[in-house]
């Protein structure tokens, strides 16, 4: 079976090994004749934005870069990022990267053209029809790692440095134009990041399967979502080149992303504020959270996650699901505890309010309360 593809849902997927070629071609689809290439620091000065860019130079699309992103991308990053694309003339961005250079880059597009501040826009109730649409620049997204799926995703999660929150802006048209999925581009990843960003896509299928909300498409792509990570996470961890695994890979996290239109839970609802105050990766910071939370919610999502280990082979029902939740985690080397991701006495009350305040909880199939997040957090200091 050939790994090569063009999809159209959600958007246009240029998918498959060396498609990085096409980048001009897909600044051009989008309307984009004078793209800002947005990405982190860490990937700035790499062969394969390098190599971009040279791309994009060739086609007479400039050789712009933004790359003052932090990991966890602030309001501060992002009036530097519409700066940086107002001042450069620029009519599209090419967003590059894992979900921080994917987010910003998504953001700029839409802030560089508004007149309302960035918290406006904040992902509540109907706030995004706030912004003015024909001011929204086109957008090409390219992810570099397997995990976030914002390329695909229609809202960016940024943090407020002055409150340590992390805040997701959405707007439909946050949808990128224009996917390239190039699983070559993520042959590079440390281990680690192919753990952390693997179990993020992992956590995004468990959650959206059981939501609780009406969503059978969703329901379908979480189930086989879950799927390829189990059969190709460990192979890309075990063999950073198997650019079979790769592929696999960087499917099951669009379809996660996809996926999570459902909702999400309360992994992500812990997750997100550990991540705001702490700085800690956040697909790591989410498999340090699965666990519990799969035990926290069994009374209501037992009977899902009995179907998805039919499905995925897995023996013994829930508690075979459970059990093979630990046994990858710990093949991965993700830690059990948020000691272990260097969090010594963290601020349980803050992390509790944070949670409950954070839009996945309502996507969570058990209620949570005040006293049930406290003592689920407690499960994993």
């Amino acid at each position: 079976m050939s790994l090569t593809a063009n999809w159209s849902y959600p958007t246009a997927v240029r998918f498959g090994a060396g498609r990085i070629s096409e980048i001009a071609d897909a600044c051009a689809a989008a309307g984009i004749s004078k793209p800002l290439l947005i990405t982190d620091r860490g990937l700035a000065d790499m062969e394969i934005t390098t190599r971009t860019l040279d791309l994009l130079e060739a086609a007479g699309l400039g050789r712009a870069i933004f790359a003052d992103v932090d990991p966890n991308p602030n309001e501060k990053n992002a009036e530097a990022g519409v700066k940086a694309f107002n001042d450069g003339g620029h009519d599209g961005v090419v967003a590059f990267g894992g979900g921080s250079g994917l987010d910003l880059g998504k953001l700029v597009a839409f802030l560089a053209g508004q007149t309302r501040p960035l918290w406006d826009f904040e992902d509540i109730g109907d706030w995004w029809t706030r912004a003015d649409a024909d001011a929204i620049a086109p957008i090409v997204a390219v992810p570099t790692t397997a995990g976030t799926g914002s390329e695909v995703g229609r809202a960016s999660v940024i943090t407020n440095s002055e409150t340590e929150e992390k805040k997701i802006i959405f707007h439909p048209k946050f949808l990128p134009s224009v996917v390239i999925c190039d699983p070559e581009l993520t042959v590079g990843m440390p281990n680690f990041i192919t753990a952390g960003t693997g179990l993020d896509a992992f956590a995004h299928c468990v959650e959206a399967f059981c939501s609780p909300h009406y969503h059978p498409m969703s329901q379908g792509m979480a189930l086989e979502g879950m799927r390829l990570v189990k059969d190709y996470l460990p192979r890309a961890y075990a063999d950073g080149t198997d650019i079979e695994a790769r592929a696999h890979m960087m499917s099951a996290a669009a379809m996660g992303a996809t996926a999570f239109q459902k909702g999400l839970g309360a992994i992500h609802a812990l997750s997100h504020p550990i991540g705001a105050i702490y700085h800690t990766h956040h697909g790591t910071t989410n498999a340090v959270c699965m666990p519990a939370v799969l035990q926290f919610n069994r009374p209501a999502a037992e009977g899902v996650l009995t179907q998805a280990a039919a499905y995925l082979g897995i023996e013994g029902g829930f508690d075979g699901f459970c059990a093979y939740v630990d046994q990858l985690n710990d093949s991965l080397g993700i830690p059990k505890t948020l000691k272990g991701l260097g969090i010594e006495n963290p601020d349980i009350d803050r992390i509790v309010q944070g949670a409950l305040k954070d839009p996945s909880t309502g996507g969570n199939p058990v209620e949570m309360t005040q006293d049930n997040t406290r003592e689920l957090l407690l499960k994993i200091v």
